[in-house]
């Protein structure tokens, strides 16, 4: 990515690229405008991974000053379910990987009835039902979002391909390393065992 700043990234630019984290959709919301690198001659539209870099790092900190047993994970896409509970087991979070009840977190009658204090979607398009409870009841969304995604409702935007096997995996695998030294868990970034390979849906 000529001209793309190269410096001071969690992980290698290298590594972000060749997960396809910078492929975009061929639509562009209006939101979405601020972290558009450029569009490509196929036009499909890139994203700047310095900027989902810079919202890893944020999200980390957010999430790192809730109970993770008050951070709801939600991934109703197929791609994002095993990244999803890997991070979610990883930090101690509860996980509702595929279907979203309706009702979980606003009916207390419902069985699988939770009270989280934050959410965060994989997809904002594919977990509106998540997303739409989220704001009834009140609580802060953090979302992975693609070049396409409507971002009105969503207070902390990752932006990155939120469709592709190794993207997923990618930004869940360095989410989980970074929300797990900002709690303190983890001292050195080197000591984090897991691999990208271990939060990758298989086929």
């Amino acid at each position: 990515m000529d001209g793309m700043e190269n410096t001071g990234l969690l992980i290698a630019e290298d590594i972000y690229l060749t997960s396809g984290v910078h492929i975009g959709t061929q639509q562009k919301s209006a939101d979405m405008r601020d972290f558009i690198y450029k569009v490509r001659q196929d036009g499909l539209y890139v994203l700047n991974v310095k900027k989902t870099d810079d919202r890893i790092r944020a999200t980390a900190k957010f999430l790192a000053r809730y109970d993770p047993r008050r951070i709801l994970v939600v991934s109703a896409r197929q791609y994002g379910q095993k990244p999803a509970r890997e991070f979610s087991k990883a930090i101690g979070a509860p996980a509702f990987a595929g279907r979203f009840v309706p009702g979980t977190l606003t009916n207390p009658t419902n069985s699988a009835f939770v009270e989280p204090e934050v959410i965060l979607c994989t997809d904002p398009a594919a977990d509106k039902q998540a997303l739409k409870e989220a704001l009834d009841v009140g609580i802060p969304i953090v979302a992975m979002c693609d070049a396409n995604n409507e971002t009105r409702n969503v207070d902390l935007v990752i932006p990155t391909n939120n469709k592709g096997r190794r993207a997923l995996a990618c930004i869940y695998w360095i989410l989980t390393r970074e929300v797990l030294i900002a709690r303190g868990n983890l001292k050195d970034p080197a000591d984090f065992a897991m691999e990208i390979d271990d939060f990758e849906s298989k086929l």
